[in-house]
């Protein structure tokens, strides 16, 4: 099998794992947060999205969809195209803003969709090249992708966990 389809499919199940995870919230839902400092599902889906968004477009040359589609329009990020939520301090990530879950779902389908076209214009030979040989070993495009994948679906896993908290803190015990 060709490593690319073996990466179009990880990338293909992140929107679908986010979306359930996602279905009915409102803002306040998004808000939520299970314990002071804990990260809320509006921030970890804008961060997830913002992450691969961030990672993979330089990988291949290509201008993040974060500015060359306006994305940033809809979220109030002073930083704007350098932030992604790395390093961010409690109070940051209590302080943000989701927009609707519609517009978060919409970027991350928006973003995922052109990391799955720029992944399957990628040959065996791209996969191979090495972008960072400040490692031991050097850190090869593959190497990348496969990365940024597994912290996509990582952080997807925590949205459907904290889903799962917030629906259980409404149960009648």
């Amino acid at each position: 099998m060709d490593a690319t389809v073996l990466l179009d499919d990880a990338l293909s199940r992140l929107p679908d794992l986010v979306r359930d995870a996602v279905a009915d919230l409102d803002d306040l839902d998004l808000a939520w947060s299970p314990a002071p400092g804990a990260n809320p599902i509006g921030w970890l889906v804008w961060h997830l999205t913002r992450v691969q968004d961030a990672q993979i477009a330089p990988l291949v040359d290509a201008e993040q969809l974060w500015t060359r589609a306006g994305w940033a329009d809809h979220f109030g990020i002073p930083d704007g195209a350098n932030d992604h939520g790395y390093g961010w301090s409690t109070d940051q990530v209590a302080a943000f803003e989701a927009p609707s879950a519609r517009v978060l779902l919409d970027h991350l389908d928006a973003v995922n969709d052109r990391c799955r076209e720029l992944v399957a214009g990628l040959s065996a030979d791209d996969l191979d090249r090495v972008i960072d040989a400040s490692y031991d070993p050097p850190v090869t495009l593959g190497t990348r992708l496969v990365s940024v994948i597994d912290d996509a679906a990582q952080h997807a896993g925590q949205v459907g966990y904290v889903r799962g908290l917030l629906d259980a803190s409404r149960s009648p015990t």
